[in-house]
């Protein structure tokens, strides 16, 4: 049976955020009724100015945009996009400091993995609420209660499809059938936590006198957020903008709950179509950092912030996204999955303060304004004049290190010292680079089981001589174990060496290294992708020798294996969600 419930001051686990809940009727009927007025330009207004004039009349000032945060989630459920549950963890960390609302730590059913990793970040962050995804049923639910259980603030996030063509051929259910589902799923998860999303997957597409339906039940039943996922990515900004002013002015109990959107990057939409939702009465947006998710992806955090901060004349909102932190999380994003950023993309691209072209360079020169809506301090690229060396101490690393964004406690700054130091001992001069590529090292590493004591590697054009490697290995176990092997190049010798010593037979699908900063004595970048049993991984290392980063990052994929290995056995095979 649907019931109604209100919601206290407490609910969203934070003072304040009740505020921006309680988007009431008198604000819907506000909107319905400027929908309906008619209007016209004035012959002389500029229609910029009068785009403006015209959506401050229909949007008035209310708080900030909730950032729902889905980089764990959706974005790690991706190919080629897949963490282990210590990187998921160190990635948490960096969300948290970057600001983000909610952190969807995970599908909490989908493995034991998933589940383990969830449950970590329930304990170990604070701050952000922390959310699991479910779908609405018994075990899934049961999950999501479990592994949140440690947290401070938890939501769990249930989800059902409604429309046609989900009802027809994935859920063989009728329409009332998908309502008792997802009021029996809301039921269940207040069970566990008052902070309840509903999810109506391909609401997009999905009838709307049906969407209304159901959001009211939702709502009724108990649901805090209603989400409204554009789930393959097929709308258009009016589109999504009439939707959900349509949903925020005529269903019943709209000031209950807040409205939250989730678009997909099918159509390159997605960060335009958040934004477009917001203008129609969204005050929640799931979104993902890189705008890595399913497919092409969903809307990029980054993009989405920075274009609320910048254009607040316009959309008269914010976050409350710590902007200076987005390079910092972009970076460890990346390193992390392997997967680098675009150099053209918005905000974190490598390009995207970059200005060659003539005119563009002299207008910077006179004034940055004249090509630059944003500066590159406001996400985090500040520059210092502080010179890093082998003579420089712990005081001056850390200082450079929260000057990138990076915040290391004392085990993380010891650790980072000391690979400084031998960086240093190489180089005339440490980059901002640099010191970004050692964080990122330990950020994203690992203990062992494996670490490498020596590598020695020859190679040449003389005569008929190949190249040949010699590895020693130590183990965990006090093990060392070493071998020699010539091979048709020197990375081939050194991950056949590696193999044998470590028992592993990996498919090597990718090799790619580069120079993270420039000169003779550049450190180097290593990044594999290898195949083992039917799955994927990626491994990361850095040295100023090419063919030692390489090393480092083929052992780290298999020190990732055989530590999964340890902790869960085998385990059964993930389940993907897509909502």
């Amino acid at each position: 049976m649907w019931f109604q419930r209100r919601r206290s001051d407490e609910d969203h686990g934070r003072s304040g955020r009740n505020e921006v809940i309680k988007i009431g009727s008198e604000q819907s009927e506000a909107r319905a009724t400027a929908r309906r007025a008619p209007w016209r330009a004035p012959a002389e207004a500029c229609v910029l100015t009068h785009c403006r004039e015209r959506y401050k009349q229909e949007t008035p000032m209310t708080n900030n945009v909730i950032i729902f945060d889905t980089t764990l989630r959706d974005g790690e459920q991706a190919p080629g996009f897949s963490m282990s549950g210590g990187q998921k963890l160190r990635m948490a960390r960096a969300l948290a400091e970057l600001g983000v609302d909610i952190i969807e730590a995970g599908f909490a059913v989908a493995s034991p993995g998933d589940f383990e990793a969830v449950q970590t970040i329930a304990r170990e962050i604070s701050g952000p609420t922390i959310c699991s995804l479910a779908r609405c049923n018994t075990g899934d639910i049961r999950a999501a209660g479990d592994a949140l259980a440690p947290a401070k603030n938890a939501r769990i996030h249930v989800f059902i499809a409604t429309s046609p063509l989900h009802r027809e051929y994935k859920l063989k259910m009728s329409k009332d059938q998908v309502i008792e589902k997802a009021v029996a799923g809301i039921t269940q998860a207040l069970e566990y936590t008052d902070n309840v999303e509903f999810s109506a997957e391909d609401a997009i597409r999905t009838e709307r006198d049906y969407l209304k339906i159901v959001v009211e039940a939702a709502i009724a039943a108990g649901a805090t957020t209603i989400n409204i996922p554009d789930t393959v990515g097929y709308t258009t900004p009016e589109e999504i903008t009439d939707l959900f002013r349509f949903l925020t002015s005529e269903i019943e109990g709209a000031d209950k709950a807040v409205f939250s959107a989730h678009c997909h990057d099918d159509l390159g939409l997605a960060v335009a179509n958040s934004l477009a939702a917001v203008r129609g009465g969204a005050r929640q947006i799931e979104c993902a950092l890189n705008g890595i998710g399913e497919r092409a992806g969903n809307c990029a955090l980054e993009e989405v912030a920075m274009a609320l901060r910048t254009r607040t004349d316009f959309f008269r909102l914010d976050t409350n996204i710590n902007s200076q932190k987005i390079n910092m999380a972009s970076k460890m994003l990346a390193s992390i999955t392997g997967n680098p950023v675009a150099r053209n993309k918005a905000i974190v691209g490598a390009n995207a303060f970059a200005h060659e072209s003539g005119i563009h360079q002299h207008g910077m020169l006179a004034n940055r304004e004249t090509y630059e809506i944003m500066k590159p301090e406001d996400i985090g690229l500040e520059k210092d004049n502080l010179v890093l060396g082998k003579h420089s101490g712990r005081a001056a690393l850390k200082h450079r290190a929260e000057k990138l964004g990076f915040s290391l406690s004392d085990n993380q700054l010891q650790s980072v010292f000391v690979d400084f130091k031998t960086l240093a001992d190489k180089k005339k001069e440490v980059f901002d680079a640099d010191v970004e590529a050692l964080i990122l090292g330990e950020a994203i590493g690992a203990s062992g089981p494996w670490e490498i004591d020596s590598l020695y590697v020859s190679a040449g054009s003389q005569g008929n001589k190949n190249p040949k490697a010699t590895v020693c290995l130590n183990h965990e176990d006090g093990r060392t174990v070493g071998t020699s092997l010539g091979a048709a190049g020197p990375v081939n010798a050194v991950l056949l060496a590696i193999n044998k010593l470590t028992g592993h037979d990996l498919q090597l699908d990718s090799f790619a290294a580069r120079s993270v900063t420039g000169g003779e004595d550049a450190m180097a970048e290593a990044d594999v992708r290898v195949s083992a049993n039917g799955k994927s991984y990626h491994g990361r290392g850095t040295s100023t020798d090419t063919i030692l980063a390489t090393a480092r990052a083929y052992l780290d994929v298999i020190n990732r294996i055989e530590r999964r290995a340890k902790r869960v056995g085998k385990s059964q095979q993930p389940i993907a969600a897509q909502h």
